[in-house]
């Protein structure tokens, strides 16, 4: 994609075009699913297991750190099925520059991210005696989602210009200073701060992943398994006799 032009058309905006890909089509059958079972007395349990709740910190219940933005949320309507085509549109773009794997890795993670700094929150409510104030109405299923792919769409894609609902032209990169608006909107209608303040860590997160810091961070890390490699053959050589001789660069230790 040309970065200078502008991206055209879509109803909230589309870079690279091309078919959905199977894993957004089950990515939405999954929301959509788990949505329409919380209307079901028998089934309403599943949701609520998997959504965030205290329940993390309370009874220990540490899956619903990455399972609650696949948990569909709201109200039947118009605007849930709105929140699920946007989704669509940005989804599919962000998985075909990502691939499958990264695409996957980047939602658990900004969402793990987000949701920990929530419960954080609601522990520190806790801790001053104040009760949980809801059930983080901006930061639940599909919204954690669409804030995650619009920020890796607008990280990927900054200097594009998308045609915002067909009309209005907007630079691609203006949509991360956007989503902390209407999240900020958002706190203002429903008092929701440990929603607010995961929302905000889970677009950071897309945006420092996606910037490359991520990857400095796995490198970090392997550096760090590296020496205490070294460290742990050093050790076995004192202690076991093991004689341990430099190879290639590629290959830099030989038993």
């Amino acid at each position: 994609m040309d970065s200078r032009g502008p991206v055209r058309p879509s109803f909230a905006g589309s870079g690279l075009g091309g078919p959905v890909p199977k894993d957004v089509w089950i990515l939405l059958g999954v929301v959509l699913s788990t949505f329409s079972l919380r209307f079901f007395a028998s089934t309403a349990w599943l949701p609520a297991a998997l959504s965030l709740t205290p329940a993390v910190w309370r009874q220990g219940f540490l899956w619903q750190l990455v399972t609650y933005p696949f948990v569909g949320f709201g109200q039947p309507g118009f605007w849930f099925v709105l929140e699920l085509l946007i989704l669509l549109l940005f989804a599919r773009d962000v998985f075909w520059r990502l691939g499958r794997q990264r695409f996957w890795r980047l939602l658990a993670l900004a969402a793990l991210a987000g949701a920990t700094v929530a419960i954080l929150v609601d522990l520190g409510r806790f801790a001053v005696g104040s009760p949980f104030a809801g059930s983080l109405p901006l930061l639940q299923g599909q919204r954690t989602l669409l804030a995650v792919v619009i920020a890796a769409f607008a990280t990927l894609n900054g200097e594009a210009t998308i045609y915002l609902f067909f009309v209005l032209p907007v630079r691609a990169r203006w949509f991360l200073g956007l989503e902390v608006l209407f999240a900020f909107l958002g706190f203002l209608g429903t008092r929701d701060l440990a929603g607010f303040l995961g929302l905000c860590v889970a677009i950071g997160f897309s945006w420092w992943w996606l910037q490359g810091r991520g990857r400095r961070g796995r490198e970090l890390w392997l550096r760090m398994q590296e020496g205490w490699m070294r460290r742990r053959l050093a050790w076995m050589r004192r202690r076991r006799g093991f004689q341990v001789v430099r190879g290639s660069k590629k290959d830099p230790w030989v038993h």
